[in-house]
């Protein structure tokens, strides 16, 4: 019996022990980065493993012209989209891709999106999963000895994807469709509003105010608001409403609303009060 428990107490230790060997991590020569960004609502995260420099000619060497490059090293490359978006003008659905690089010449590079996320390297590889198949320019950039992604240049709907190594960047333009997801969180959230929540139609109609096309929704929106609760913040959205529609007495006259229910709330106010004083004297000079 003695010897039948001490084999099973060394086969648990073993175990142990495999177990903790096993977890056993280690620096690795292209660690792993993961990078993320949101543009407009739809989030973008790259992760990737960024291998160095370290002495070597990359590009039409280690990197061969005319051979598929995972665009970094270890396992896949994934790029995930949360919408649908367009890189260089191209659509691209939702989802998760494999990044690849196919460098022509030191003049001409082609970005591919693969849907198999599960490669390492090539292997595996198949062109009939290739989703899109992007043509681009590489610049010459300052040196950049550990390979790696960033974004610049963001704006409401647009930025740019960048990957720079060695002396070499490639760009890929990125365009998400904000406007028809943020119209689709508006009318999703108006009709989960509270019954007293007066605030949320205000703001809904603040965000179609550069809109022109919208105004005649916004309007309804605004009216809903001050029907609500009246108060500064909401004549003052409707006062530019009507302003944008060149409208400026009725402009005027709400802004001298805005002003007097600004003694109701004056540390709110103030934020707002020499914008709506200076738009006031503005409007009541002006006729149409």
């Amino acid at each position: 019996m003695n010897k039948f428990i001490y084999t099973i107490a060394f086969l648990i230790l073993f175990l142990i022990s495999f177990t903790v060997s096993a977890q056993l991590k280690l620096p690795q020569a292209s660690p792993e980065a993961v990078i993320k960004q949101t543009i407009g609502l739809t989030d973008i995260r790259i992760q990737y493993h960024a291998p160095s420099v370290r002495g070597r000619k990359i590009f039409g060497n280690l990197v061969p012209y005319g051979t598929l490059w995972r665009a970094g090293a270890n396992e896949a490359t994934v790029i995930k989209f949360s919408d649908d978006l367009f890189l260089n003008r191209e659509r691209v659905p939702a989802g998760s891709y494999s990044v690849f690089i196919l460098p022509e010449s030191d003049s001409v590079w082609n970005v591919v999106l693969n849907s198999d996320t599960t490669l390492w390297g090539l292997e595996g590889y198949s062109e009939l999963n290739d989703v899109a198949y992007l043509r681009v320019k590489p610049k010459k950039a300052p040196f950049q000895e550990t390979m790696q992604f960033s974004f610049s240049d963001l704006s409401t709907n647009t930025g740019y994807l960048h990957l720079r190594w060695e002396n070499s960047q490639i760009t890929l333009h990125i365009e998400t469709e904000v406007e028809k997801k943020a119209l689709a969180n508006i009318q999703k959230a108006l009709a989960e509003a509270k019954p007293d929540d007066w605030y949320i139609w205000a703001q809904a109609a603040e965000y179609m105010l550069p809109r022109k096309e919208h105004h005649k929704m916004a309007l309804e929106w605004i009216n809903k608001s001050i029907a609500i609760k009246e108060n500064f913040f909401n004549d003052w959205i409707k006062a530019r409403l009507y302003a944008l529609n060149l409208e400026f007495q009725m402009a005027a006259t709400l802004t001298a609303k805005a002003m007097q229910l600004g003694n109701e709330d004056p540390e709110s106010y103030k934020t707002y009060a020499k914008d709506i004083e200076a738009a006031h004297n503005d409007w009541k000079k002006r006729k149409l």
